[in-house]
């Protein structure tokens, strides 16, 4: 993690890391992968909470997807905790620095719990359209979905504005799974090619660990599954203005839902 982007960033949040280095890996695709995120104390924090929440409000979970094996509870409803941290200004900034992208403040994401034994998901590249409600958020706010619009189709309630974004950045940070060893599965895969049968690389579940990416038409990955026990997560992601992507990308790579 850079000096500058630290920084510039108040006390209270710079003191949360365990300023390891932030490795920057070309292959398959660019990526940023992080060992022990944070100090130790801040990470039983949160995954002290994680397991709060898991107990407390197993019924809020869902499916995060359609024949996906995860559920999940949105970061939105989990704002009166340590887990706030991933929707604050202050972790979007460093997200999207680290990241070199300009993003909207505009933030989607939620816990995952794969259960053990759960199958593999299908490679994909996270490009994909998001509607949020209202104008951009402006400097230091972030905006999170609302019930008020669909963040997958864009379908509102009566008054409202819908805003279409498209997925930027993708974070993924690996909490709960304590004494991951190899072998035990769930790891996320990356992919140089979406028709490679077998991953170029393995990112393990490590407890405190992390893992971010510019979404892109390359950035294929997926859930690798057949886990021997149960595989949790935070799965977010920053958004970009849908004119950008479209600059960026081209109006075509961006995978409608």
């Amino acid at each position: 993690m850079s000096g500058e982007t630290v920084s510039q960033a108040p006390a209270w949040f710079t003191e949360l890391f365990a300023h390891r280095r932030w490795i920057r890996r070309s292959q398959p695709f660019p990526h940023v992968y992080v060992r022990d995120v944070f100090v130790e104390d801040f990470y039983q924090r949160l995954a002290a909470e994680y397991e709060r929440v898991r107990a407390a409000r197993a019924e809020a979970f869902s499916k995060v997807a359609t024949n996906y094996s995860a559920s999940g509870i949105p970061l939105a409803e989990l704002r009166n905790g340590p887990l706030a941290l991933f929707t604050s200004r202050e972790w979007h900034d460093l997200i999207a620095s680290v990241a070199g992208v300009e993003v909207t403040g505009d933030v989607e994401g939620s816990i995952h719990h794969h259960p053990p034994d759960s199958p593999a998901g299908w490679p994909h590249n996270d490009l994909n359209p998001a509607w949020f409600s209202g104008p951009a958020p402006g400097p230091g706010e972030v905006r999170l979905p609302d019930p008020s619009v669909d963040t997958k189709t864009g379908a509102k309630s009566d008054g409202v504005t819908a805003r279409e974004t498209v997925r930027a950045v993708a974070v993924l940070f690996y909490l709960g799974n304590p004494g991951w060893q190899p072998g035990d599965g769930g790891e996320t895969g990356l992919y140089a090619n979406i028709a490679d049968p077998a991953p170029t690389l393995a990112v393990p579940p490590l407890d405190n660990s992390m893992v971010l990416f510019e979404c892109s038409p390359r950035s294929w990955h997926t859930y690798l599954g057949y886990n021997r026990a149960a595989r949790n997560s935070i799965v977010m992601w920053l958004h970009r203005p849908k004119d950008d992507a479209i600059q960026r990308w081209g109006g075509d790579r961006i995978v409608q839902w």
